[in-house]
């Protein structure tokens, strides 16, 4: 048996971390001197320690810890998967936040806040459309959208134009549960294949719409150059669904500088 101060040498744990996981129940010393209160310590003890060590340095809490010190090592492999998953979103939800201050910078050194959005008025013809509509977590699940319609369309046998676009059916921007419809044009209408329909697209006669080059950070500014130019023409209000072409994207394009969206917005007159 070894005092704490013996053991915290062997185990290259301070004393204050042994007496901390004494006190929450994850390291019980093996036994406590009754007359001088030592705690008294054991190397069978051990290869718990190193365990409590390993997972919280995967970012487990102490009741997480705690939870997996029962578990077998099949569970607690499935476990330890689902951290890193955990770990995974959270290093992307930080290089997000990394970007979007790169992207911030830029806009001050370069003032590309000023970027010039050109927008004119079009009349939108109906279209014949295959149809994948679906709530989604968020409008960076929409790419997921486009795989499931792909691989539908790549069974059936139905060409892909570069003419295909997406229909944003809420009336105001969601961070959560978006309302999103990916439309294909098609030569024929065909029967539904549930989640997949095909349907007729009406005509919209007076749509604004404007291209936005570059990395999809510059829609933003698309958007606000839109409520700037509906100040100024009063005689229009805006319409719903909205609607956006992404003419280069990933798909077709690697470099994000040499993006090319439409973004297109349904007016009526006052």
């Amino acid at each position: 048996m070894f005092r704490i101060g013996e053991f915290s040498k062997l185990t290259q744990v301070s004393i204050r971390m042994l007496r901390y996981y004494d006190e929450v129940g994850l390291l019980k010393p093996a036994e406590v001197d009754k007359w001088t209160g030592h705690r008294m310590y054991s190397v069978t003890q051990i290869p718990r320690l190193k365990r409590i060590l390993y997972l919280r340095d995967s970012g487990f809490n102490v009741s997480e810890i705690m939870r997996a010190l029962e578990m077998n090592d099949c569970l607690l492999l499935e476990t330890l998967d689902k951290k890193r998953l955990e770990i995974i979103a959270a290093i992307q939800n930080e290089q997000e936040k990394l970007r979007k201050i790169a992207i911030a910078k830029n806009e001050i050194i370069e003032n590309k806040s000023e970027l010039h959005y050109n927008i004119s008025i079009k009349a939108i013809p109906e279209y014949q459309v295959l149809s994948l509509r679906r709530i989604v977590p968020t409008y960076y699940s929409e790419g997921d959208l486009w795989n499931e319609l792909s691989a539908f369309a790549k069974e059936q046998k139905i060409d892909i134009s570069n003419h295909t676009f997406s229909v944003y059916h809420d009336t105001e921007y969601k961070e959560q549960n978006v309302d999103i419809e990916l439309c294909v044009p098609v030569n024929k209408l065909c029967r539904n294949i549930p989640p997949f329909c095909f349907r007729i697209v009406e005509a919209v006669p007076v749509m604004a719409c404007t291209l936005v080059y570059g990395d999809f950070s510059n829609i933003k500014g698309a958007y606000i150059a839109f409520a700037e130019w509906l100040q100024k023409n009063s005689e229009y209000i805006m319409s719903n669904p909205m609607r956006q072409i992404v003419h280069r994207g990933a798909w077709n394009e690697s470099t994000p500088e040499k993006y090319l969206t439409e973004i297109q917005i349904p007016l009526e007159l006052m």
